[in-house]
């Protein structure tokens, strides 16, 4: 069941949302993940196990809209003075925060759900952030590799490592800037 999206901005189902995400991060903290249940959270957020059911279908596509909601990016990329500093700044925390644990789950419950529509998501705003440096770069007039050449060459090979390898290191990441920066060049 594909997640319906919110109408009413500010409306009684946006305030659904929140307090039933509210409520699914508050158990995830205080139990394990196999403890956690739709009526569970029903309780906690104040709303029916029905409501939960209607909007979200079940667990596992409610835990993915919770972590897309944790992943969705709360600032800019960092200026560290060009596009190949600002791509690496940015890569290493991407690769920090997404091989932590929390980062970890948080993955697994995104590619968990059914649907790919919050993978999609996710994918949509780490694409943002590059095209956020990309156009910092090219307002400095300097050469910057294609957006999707940046989510193939160096997204990718994080993302990969982080879900079937070891944690890529801040050498590898840096590597693999480097590669893709000096192929535009």
């Amino acid at each position: 069941m594909a997640v319906k999206e919110n109408l009413r901005p500010g409306g009684r189902s946006a305030r659904v949302q929140a307090s039933v995400h509210k409520a699914a991060r508050d158990l995830l903290a205080e139990m394990s993940r196999a403890e956690v249940t739709i009526p569970l959270i029903a309780a906690k957020a104040g709303v029916t196990p029905s409501t939960i059911y209607r909007r979200w279908g079940d667990l596992q596509e409610l835990l993915a809209d919770v972590a897309v909601e944790r992943l969705r990016p709360d600032m800019q990329p960092i200026d560290a003075g060009s596009g190949k500093a600002d791509l690496e700044a940015w890569a290493e925390q991407y690769a920090e925060e997404m091989s932590s644990g929390p980062g970890r789950e948080m993955i697994r419950d995104v590619l968990a759900a059914q649907t790919g529509e919050n993978a999609c998501k996710c994918c949509e705003y780490t694409r943002q952030q590059i095209v956020v440096i990309a156009e910092r770069a090219k307002g400095r007039g300097e050469t910057f590799p294609d957006v999707d050449l940046v989510m193939d060459q160096v997204v990718a090979p994080i993302m990969y490592r982080i879900l079937f390898g070891d944690v890529p290191d801040s050498a590898r990441v840096r590597d693999l800037v480097s590669r893709v920066i000096s192929a535009t060049g």
